[in-house]
């Protein structure tokens, strides 16, 4: 990539912010990535990414890209003793309360299911390597600076930790990657723009996690366990193995059906979610660490994408553009894909670069947006519009869903769309659509279709 600045900055180091750094590195003489919390040395939790603590998966797309900026990275994590999903055997997953037929699909390095501190962890040691990149921790990012037309930013100004008065930081591009809590919106506001439209989807969404260490061969060599909401139960859980031999237990529930974070409610709460042999392993094990529990109260998109006026030298990444319910573990993907969206766009220099980035982005965001608000709005406790198109396409979901519990290849299709390799289109064509259709006339969906309860026109996954 050919130089096109001087100096860039990069506010967060979470992964959206690392990834978007390294990339970054490629076509500025120097990158700094500014972060607020101080940043352990190794692996650790942090304030800010107090969903840290919580269950996360890195679905194939998203390892692809991770492999790509930092080669060897998944070869290294996986040394470290991080338990990768290289056969499709070994991962259980239903999505609705049907579990995929993956019997004898290969998979590939498919799921990366280090911890999220352990990931960004070796993430952070990677780009602290790159020799133009730098990380300031304990710097807080107070407002933008602009040149004297307002057309284009020109820095950060910032406090740093211990300090009363801001100091300016001049950059040539500034990426915002502060995830839920950006501040954008209000940054565009005080230097004359407009606030980006923004799409919201309240879920009240509350998990809970504990750290377990189970049986040896506990559960047939299954590393990932999955089980998802559905009209009837709002309520899921995930399970999976991670570094250092531990697995993590996560389990969710939708607005008046939370997790409790007491043992006795937890294990009662699992008991009526699991299938009867994994909740046996989680009755089993041994408890590593106490029970934590966190919020997330909606899915939320900001639409820069749509806005006529953006100034040149600022692009928003991850979690600050676009929210999504955790259960469907897209986030940190999401951010990669990005990630290879900005390399695309920085290829073509700093000319409207604003523009062609945030258009290039959304993608992803609106298909990861789609998958979860879709998946959301099937459930009757979620309050939101559900007009007769999205019932219809909703109706074929199920089917597919439905298909995809006896026809390793047709879940193999469908869990490809969901893991970001493949576009929901893909659903749609003859090769899938057709097997679908005739195994639903012989074989009706066992649960009746909730054609109530499913998604808004053109924001399900397969519209």
């Amino acid at each position: 990539m050919r130089r096109i600045g001087e100096h860039a900055v990069v506010l967060g180091a979470g992964m959206a912010g690392l990834l978007a750094a390294r990339v970054l590195s490629d076509g500025y003489g120097r990158v700094t990535i500014l972060e607020r919390d101080p940043l352990p040395d190794t692996a650790g939790d942090r304030r800010g990414v107090p969903q840290g603590r919580h269950a996360h998966l890195l679905v194939p797309r998203g390892t692809e890209i991770l492999d790509e900026l930092f080669p060897g990275l998944l070869d290294e994590l996986a040394a470290g003793g991080v338990p990768v999903v290289r056969d499709l055997a070994e991962f259980r997953f239903a999505p609705v309360g049907r579990p995929l037929n993956l019997r004898g699909r290969p998979a590939g390095p498919f799921i990366c299911q280090a911890s999220r501190p352990y990931l960004e962890g070796c993430v952070r040691a990677r780009a602290r390597a790159l020799p133009t990149v730098a990380i300031v921790d304990r710097c807080e990012v107070v407002g933008l600076g602009t040149d004297p037309a307002g057309g284009r930013v020109t820095g950060v100004r910032v406090v740093r930790a211990g300090g009363h008065a801001e100091e300016f930081i001049d950059a040539d591009l500034v990426i915002d990657a502060t995830g839920r809590g950006s501040r954008t919106p209000n940054w565009l506001a005080a230097i004359g723009y407009d606030r980006p439209p923004e799409e919201k989807l309240t879920i009240q969404l509350k998990y809970a996690t504990r750290h377990l260490r189970r049986r040896p061969g506990a559960l047939g060599g299954a590393k990932v366990i999955g089980i998802g909401a559905e009209p009837g139960r709002p309520t899921g859980l995930v399970m999976f193995a991670q570094e250092d031999d531990r697995w993590i237990l996560t389990a969710f529930g939708y607005d008046g059906h939370h997790p409790p974070t007491d043992p006795e409610g937890f294990a009662a709460f699992i008991e009526a979610v699991a299938p009867p042999d994994v909740f046996a392993v989680v009755r089993d094990a041994e408890p590593l660490d106490d029970i934590v529990g966190h919020r997330f109260p909606a899915n939320v998109r900001r639409r820069y994408d749509r806005l006529r006026r953006f100034p040149a030298g600022l692009l928003v990444i991850g979690d600050a553009a676009c929210t999504t319910n955790p259960a469907y573990a897209l986030g940190m993907s999401v951010a990669a894909v990005q990630a290879a969206a900005l390399r695309e766009t920085l290829a073509g220099g700093d000319r409207g670069l604003a523009r062609r980035f945030l258009r290039a982005a959304a993608k992803p965001a609106g298909v990861a947006w789609q998958l979860a608000v879709s998946g959301d709005l099937a459930l009757p406790s979620v309050p939101g519009p559900r007009p007769l198109p999205g019932r219809v396409l909703n109706a074929y979901v199920a089917r597919v869903q439905a298909a995809a519990e006896h026809d390793p290849v047709i879940a193999e299709r469908l869990l490809r769309v969901v893991s970001l390799q493949d576009p929901p289109i893909r659903m749609f064509r003859p090769s899938t659509a057709v097997p679908v259709l005739l195994r639903s006339l012989r074989r009706p969906p066992a649960a009746p279709v909730d054609v109530g309860a499913v998604t808004t026109p053109g924001a399900g996954p397969w519209a």
